[in-house]
């Protein structure tokens, strides 16, 4: 595996999932991220055990896993002096200091940009917020499910007007995981810009800002034409336009997504894989325009066709069809994706309760030269807040001060 981020070194002074997934990744790519938490709390997120309903080991803390794989703990109460201490002799080491606490409490606890700034000129701050660090709103925090959910637009238009109300958020840290990649690309291409210039620059990015970026097709759409669209009710068959777009469903409750925009060089070879070869040859679909022009009736040979097979019967059977095609997954069909494992995106790592039972996690996006991610579990909360110190070269007597300040633990 090409570690290319080898040798930087990352402060993470950061809580729940945004800015910490940053970090993660960063790991993943060979950085030593240390992570900064309270003492006697650790992370909050570390206390949210129950997502959904779904009840979680504290030993085996999913949530908690994702974000923070790969970095060393250490416990530090920055709101003390000589955690302030303790924190800037960290400081003074580290190519980026990775925050997504709001302005006030930087201010209060003397961790912004200038308090750092001071011990190490040439640090990366990197800032992760709600809803961005300008604006009357600067100092008012958020999560996905508020900011890149629901006040970007995001659910009202993934949302069919049919329904009484917007769609919930149902993936935890949804958001969070995307706006994580952005923070990680913005920190690599500050760091590159250190590099070739010896400007360290202040960084941001928004709960807020990536799900603009995200919707960004579809936000500059509705400001050049004025016209709002949602997602339209889910159904069987076809667009009104386009038969080879849509979700056709299989005889035992399964659904097939068609995807083809273009169905040029496409149409014999989807209705000869549906077993209908002979509406290849029909004037009414043997070409596109023809085919939009009579899309209702193509469709309605889509759906029959679908309907006599299984799901997965069409997963295997439609691999040869030239056109675009999914089968719709649950993410425990992810899990034994063939083509999601052949490119590792899934990787195991040995659980904090020292089970021979593996975490399965996700890897990042991002994969360089072919070599699967090599990553460890979380760490427990100030796990190595002595390593750490130690290598700083803080002597012994000077650690157990601290300790018995209740500064670190």
């Amino acid at each position: 595996m090409t570690k290319v981020m080898e040798g930087v070194r990352v402060l993470e002074v950061a809580q729940f999932t945004f800015v910490p997934a940053a970090g993660a990744v960063l790991a993943d790519w060979g950085a030593d991220v240390i992570k900064v938490e309270h003492p006697v709390r650790g992370d909050t997120q570390r206390g949210f055990l129950n997502m959904g309903g779904v009840q979680l080991d504290p030993q085996r803390h999913t949530l908690f896993e994702h974000p923070n794989r790969g970095k060393r703990s250490v416990g530090i109460d920055v709101s003390t002096p000589e955690g302030q201490e303790v924190l800037y002799e960290l400081a003074k080491t580290a190519d980026v200091f990775l925050t997504n606490y709001l302005p006030q409490v930087r201010q209060k606890n003397k961790f912004d940009v200038e308090h750092i700034r001071a011990v190490n000129p040439n640090i990366i701050y990197a800032r992760g917020s709600a809803l961005g660090d300008k604006g009357p709103e600067r100092e008012v925090g958020g999560f996905d499910g508020t900011c890149f959910w629901s006040r970007s637009g995001v659910a009202y238009s993934m949302t069919p007007e049919e329904l009484p109300g917007p769609l919930s958020q149902g993936i935890p840290a949804f958001g969070d995981s995307i706006g994580g990649m952005f923070i990680a690309g913005g920190i690599s291409a500050a760091l590159f810009h250190r590099e070739r210039t010896g400007e360290a620059t202040v960084m941001d990015v928004s709960l807020l800002s990536a799900a603009t970026w995200a919707s960004g097709a579809l936000i500059a759409q509705v400001a050049e034409t004025g016209i709002l669209t949602r997602n339209p009710y889910p159904g069987n068959g076809g667009a009104a336009r386009n038969p080879f777009m849509g979700n056709y469903q299989t005889s035992d409750g399964g659904t097939i997504n068609l995807c083809t925009l273009s169905p040029t060089g496409h149409i014999r070879s989807l209705f000869e894989h549906i077993g209908v070869p002979e509406a290849a040859d029909d004037p009414r679909f043997a070409e596109p325009r023809a085919l939009f022009e009579n899309a209702g009736a193509a469709s309605d040979i889509l759906m029959k066709a679908f309907a006599e097979h299984p799901f997965d019967y069409w997963r295997q059977h439609l691999k040869s069809f030239s056109g675009q095609w999914a089968p719709i997954q649950s993410f425990h069909d992810i899990l034994t994706d063939e083509q999601a494992l052949a490119n590792d995106m899934i990787v195991e790592v040995e659980a904090a309760d020292g089970s021979d039972r593996p975490l399965k996690l996700v890897r990042g996006p991002v994969e360089f030269d072919g070599a699967a991610t090599v990553t460890t579990r979380s760490p427990i909360a100030s796990e190595h807040t002595e390593l750490v110190l130690m290598e700083l070269g803080i002597e012994w007597d000077k650690i157990e001060e601290y300790k018995a300040k209740g500064a670190i633990a």
